[in-house]
């Protein structure tokens, strides 16, 4: 054969030498002796028949042995779902049911598996940017999910997150492939959505808490469209400014109309102020006005009540009614004058100039002196 020996006899092709030496070289030659395995096995045997009973040797050892066995692996099916988890349990791979926190059993492996995802724990995708925003690490901007077109054709810059967790951990296990990535996905394309239909000055200054809950809304929406069982916790803006490049005229634009709102405010301060008092004067001229003609309708229906009561008393007594007016009228017109009373019998050998003494004149002196 040609793995004889060349040196004559019948080597084997473990290259022994001698006649009837066999493949680990044990024969004539006194070569070295490989180990019994029968041997092993049946001392194996025998140690194991002295640790155990008597009598439990045989088919029902060997039984007992198999239900130890299932015993064992049965208690590998139970198992605990913490509060912040729920269990979903899979048999051969397949969704069956969802188990709340505490205890449970399935079908031990490979039958049955179970999957414990957190339910409460918010997680937090950043859109726009890299980094924290505020804090040590500087974010670094991230311009191609950034940058978004306005209503009006303009371009802004804008950087915000979400905060979202699982709302049905059978559906977010098996409806979605990738759910961070669809949430950001989804996120991006519903602020793109908001941000399209809506001018760049109000998003910049008075319009965000309404791009965040627009947004916000939009997104649940597709993700509850897609079954994803995921609930959009919070959206917030982190940063809303125009691109670096134009930043400078914004800049400009947005102290513009700052002046604008400071001078408007201080006109609707002076007309708040002039509006009230000129009503005050036209309210006050209208009451004027008002008194000053109940006063001259007064005086003229006096008047003539007056006029009417003198002419009845006339055509009672003429020459009493005339003597009368005579005498007040005298009475009005020498009230202010200084006064000379002359006798009228004087040519008759009267006084002439009577004395008088004009208690008038010296009460009004008196009067004078005082004050």
């Amino acid at each position: 054969m040609p793995w004889s020996n060349q040196g004559g006899g019948g080597g084997g092709p473990w290259g022994g030498g001698g006649g009837g030496q066999n493949p680990w070289g044990r024969g004539s030659s006194g070569g070295p002796t490989p180990p019994d395995f029968e041997e092993m096995i049946r001392r194996s045997q025998d140690r194991f028949k002295r640790i155990m009973p008597k009598g439990f040797g045989g088919g029902r050892g060997f039984g007992l042995i198999v239900l130890l066995v299932l015993f064992v692996w049965a208690l590998t099916g139970i198992y605990r779902v913490q509060p912040d988890e729920r269990g979903v349990v899979l048999r051969f791979g397949k969704f069956v049911a969802i188990t709340d926190p505490g205890l449970h059993y399935h079908l031990p492996a490979p039958i049955e598996t179970v999957l414990k995802p957190s339910v409460t724990t918010v997680n937090r995708i950043d859109i726009g940017f890299v980094g924290q925003i505020e804090g040590r690490n500087a974010a670094r901007d991230v311009p191609e999910e950034s940058l978004m077109l306005t209503g009006d054709e303009n371009i802004i810059d804008l950087d915000f997150t979400v905060l979202w967790r699982i709302s049905d951990a059978g559906k977010y296990l098996f409806n979605i492939r990738d759910p961070e990535d669809t949430v950001k996905a989804v996120a991006e394309s519903a602020m793109r959505e908001v941000i399209g239909q809506t001018e760049i000055q109000p998003a910049l200054n008075e319009a965000r808490a309404e791009i965040e809950q627009r947004t916000r809304d939009l997104t649940q929406a597709v993700l509850d469209s897609y079954d994803a069982g995921i609930e959009i916790v919070q959206l917030q803006l982190q940063a809303v400014k125009p691109p670096e490049q134009v930043v400078d005229a914004f800049d400009e634009v947005l102290r513009a109309q700052q002046d604008r709102e400071r001078l408007r405010n201080e006109a609707e301060s002076y007309r708040n102020d002039i509006i009230p008092r000129a009503r005050g004067d036209a309210e006050r001229l209208k009451q004027e006005a008002s008194a000053y003609r109940e006063q001259v309708i007064n005086q003229a229906q006096g008047d003539a009540q007056r006029f009417l009561s003198v002419l009845s008393s006339y055509d009672q007594a003429p020459a009493v009614t005339a003597q009368r007016f005579y005498l007040e009228t005298m009475e009005q017109v020498l009230s202010g004058v200084n006064k000379v009373i002359i006798d009228s019998n004087a040519e008759q050998g009267g006084q002439g100039v009577v004395p008088y003494l004009p208690l008038d004149q010296l009460t009004r002196r008196g009067q004078g002196g005082q004050q």
